[in-house]
């Protein structure tokens, strides 16, 4: 594709591609082709720039503009809109007032002052925020400069002879900076190296990454990666001269256990795990276990390194100081059943004394190197966890941030492993740790951050998810920030909804190419309800993709007419109750065993009828099992409490994208109702006819829908109603026959 060749990166660039583009178009394009390549950059990570001549809109003078990446985004999916633009002749006279402010003591201050002063320096009224590495940009006297975080070379900058190996590896075109905090003294140390050795192209940066850059935007791209390449030739060399896989991280201790048993393992675990870090605040899971995390978990080094912690800032951002490693008494031998929960009770054991120990470590690290000004402590449980013969599993708000944790541990594993390779691995030191983690800057970020929305934070499953209420339950639900996992019979209509839901939230980022297990937002599965095994393999499912589930909503249901004499086969007769109330038993006994491990509060909400209370001819065995649901809802509400709240919603009959309305039975109940229609009429206009004469049986005289029923289900599951249990809410449009008596 690219016009040179590497081994270890992906040369993207096409000059066909660019020809056409202009100069801000060309640095977006420069972006995108460097952050698709994760061995280049993390997940929201490395920036871009480009200077650039424009029309001061003002003046009508030619100026140089600096366009970089703004404030958060990714380089991967970054579009012109995430760049933000400052007068480059302004961004330079910052730096007298950095001095004096400097010099009178004040630099720290002055650091946190500066980034307020870039707005000052905007150009054409760019709404983008500026990051806090634009002085490195700025002040590096090319046209075109990428500031990068490649596994390769962080495993150079957190060597302890970082200094000496990039004067080896890269000779005089690389210099070295010491560990800086990113802003304006960092940018002016850069700015004095260009000055001083006017022949290098490149910089080292203690504990961080890389800067290059060139007056060609093509060669600047080439020559981010030959350098790239260049690291990791070295390392790779290191890594086998020392043997190996075989060999890494002290080589193995521990090993994998076969992955059904894993499976097993991660299943019977994680809700119990879940509910242990999720005591402040919820998160959710997600499971990494390839080959690459565990010959780290399984190595004989893996302790000692895993307490050193990540080196980068990007890092530890996301994955805190440190993880938390988990030693593991014995290994399992006997797969069967009652050794995998002698197994787990094993791990529940550790797990209690790992997380009290490293809660407690957290705080005496926030307390040891807190300033006056500190933030307050923030949620002191880990969001990586090493399980050696396991894997690891990271916690995040949602799917998306726990998988972006998970990737970024693994770019920290690589770091380490590359480290240790070459030289011997350093962490960054904890007072500056501290200072990026507790930055007030980061902290006024998070402040004016959206507040998360309603449900976030939830993994609800949704039962009958592939059409009608369910489909437009689940829909409701994830608008609201819940993970959702579409339940159905039919496994492709349950995907097909969770696809949807995808499709519009987006899969998140930190995706392709991580080799990290997972969904994004939304899942689909299969289950019949009926089955009490089919459930629990299927939420052991939603357990190894998010670490468990919060509340569940059963729309499952089937109708079974009478005959035209008015009777109803046995079988059939049998299989409407099994549905319709075993069924909604099955689910609320089985996700009670996980509810209890947990030890979080939740929700279950089944679906009755208005039938339930109003008699009927020709649906007997219907309308008498939606009486009894109403009553299941009632004694699941006892059998429960107080963890699980348990209600009802109760429609009337809901003709609209329901699947329990063929076109058939509408005709059916057309026929019945002595309602005209015809018989190559199309499907939608005889639904349209049925429901209207539903709808005129009911004092709002308004046909009801599924998303007039998704609406209870999302009040019921929310906490709008938190005292409400053993409750029927009747969404019927005023049936009043159905009024209570």
């Amino acid at each position: 594709m690219g016009t040179k060749t590497y081994r270890h990166v992906l040369d993207l660039w096409r000059d066909d591609e660019v020809a056409l583009l202009d100069p801000v178009g060309r640095l977006v394009y420069r972006s995108n082709r460097l952050g698709a390549d994760q061995r280049i950059t993390n997940t929201g990570g490395g920036n871009t720039s480009s200077k650039v001549e424009e029309t001061d809109p003002l003046t009508g003078d030619k100026v140089k503009v600096l366009w970089v990446k703004g404030s958060g985004g990714d380089l991967r999916t970054s579009t012109r809109e995430n760049f933000s633009s400052l007068y480059q002749g302004r961004l330079l006279d910052l730096q007298r007032l950095y001095a004096g402010r400097a010099d009178r003591g004040l630099k720290s201050a002055a650091e946190d002052d500066m980034v307020g002063m870039y707005t000052h320096a905007t150009f054409n009224l760019n709404p983008r925020a500026s990051s806090i590495d634009t002085p490195l940009h700025s002040f590096i006297p090319a046209k075109h400069v990428d500031h990068m975080h490649p596994n390769a070379v962080i495993a150079i900058a957190a060597s302890a002879r970082c200094e000496a190996l990039t004067r080896e590896i890269f000779g005089g075109e690389m210099a070295y900076v010491p560990w800086m905090r990113p802003g304006f003294e960092l940018g002016l140390a850069m700015q004095e190296i260009c000055r001083a050795q006017p022949s290098v192209k490149a910089i080292m940066m203690g504990q961080h990454g890389f800067i290059s850059w060139a007056d060609d935007d093509k060669a600047c791209y080439h020559s981010t990666l030959d350098y790239i390449e260049r690291a990791s030739t070295a390392i790779e060399a290191a890594y086998e001269a020392k043997g190996g896989d075989a060999a890494a991280f002290g080589g193995a201790k521990h090993t994998t256990l076969p992955e059904e048993v894993r499976k097993k393992v991660l299943a019977r675990l994680l809700p119990w795990l879940r509910g242990q870090v999720s005591q402040q605040r919820r998160f959710i899971g997600t499971v990494q276990d390839d080959d690459k995390i565990l010959r780290f978990v399984n190595s004989a080094d893996a302790p000692r390194l895993a307490e050193l912690g990540t080196s980068c800032p990007d890092h530890f951002l996301r994955t805190k100081i440190k993880p938390l490693y988990v030693p593991v008494e014995s290994a399992l031998t006997d797969f069967s059943d009652a050794g995998v929960d002698a197994f787990v009770t094993g791990l529940q054991k550790s797990l209690r004394a790992g997380l009290e120990q490293y809660r407690n470590d957290y705080a005496a690290y926030y307390a040891r190197c807190r300033r006056a000004d500190s933030p307050a402590m923030r949620d002191p449980n880990p969001t990586v966890i090493l399980l050696p013969s396991v894997g690891m599993v990271a916690w995040g708000k949602d799917k998306s941030e726990s998988r972006v944790t998970a990737e970024f541990y693994n770019c920290a594993v690589e770091v380490m492993r590359g480290a240790e390779a070459i030289d011997r691995y350093i962490a960054l030191p904890q007072q500056e740790a501290f200072d990026i983690e507790y930055w007030l800057l980061e902290e006024a970020k998070l402040k004016r951050m959206p507040p998360e929305k309603e449900l976030a934070r939830q993994v609800i499953v949704v039962i009958g998810a592939g059409s009608g209420i369910g489909r437009e339950t689940a829909l409701r639900l994830s608008r609201e920030g819940a993970q959702i996992v579409c339940v159905d019979l039919n496994a492709t209509a349950a995907e097909a909804t969770a696809a949807e839901i995808t499709t519009k939230l987006g899969q998140g980022i930190g995706v392709a190419g991580t080799g990290i297990s997972g969904c994004g937002p939304a899942l689909g599965l299969s289950c019949d309800v009926t089955n009490r095994a089919s459930i629990r393999a299927m939420l052991d499912q939603v357990a190894l993709a998010y670490g468990g589930f919060d509340s569940i909503c059963v729309t499952a249901g089937i109708f079974v007419p009478s005959d035209t004499s008015g009777h109803i086969p046995d079988e059939r007769w049998d299989l409407t109750f099994r549905i319709n109330v075993t069924g909604s038993y099955l689910v609320g006994d089985e996700a009670a065993k996980t509810w209890k491990q947990q030890g979080l509060r939740g929700s279950l909400v089944l679906t009755t009828s208005a039938n339930a209370v109003v008699a009927k001819k020709g649906s007997v065995a219907y309308d008498t099992s939606k009486a009894a649901a109403n009553h299941l809802v009632r004694e699941l509400a006892m059998e429960l409490a107080p963890l699980v709240r348990v209600n009802g919603v109760a429609p009337a009959t809901v003709v609209q994208g329901s699947a329990m309305f063929p076109r058939d039975r509408v005709i059916g109940s057309l026929a019945k109702y002595n309602i005209p229609y015809t018989d190559d009429e199309a499907t939608e206009s005889l639904v349209t006819k049925l429901a209207q004469f539903y709808a005129d049986r009911t004092l709002t005289k308004a046909p009801i829908t599924p998303g007039d029923q998704a609406e209870a289900y999302f009040l019921l599951v929310s906490g709008r109603l938190s005292k409400t249990t053993g409750q029927v809410i009747t969404v019927d449009g005023g049936l009043h026959e159905a009024f209570l008596r």
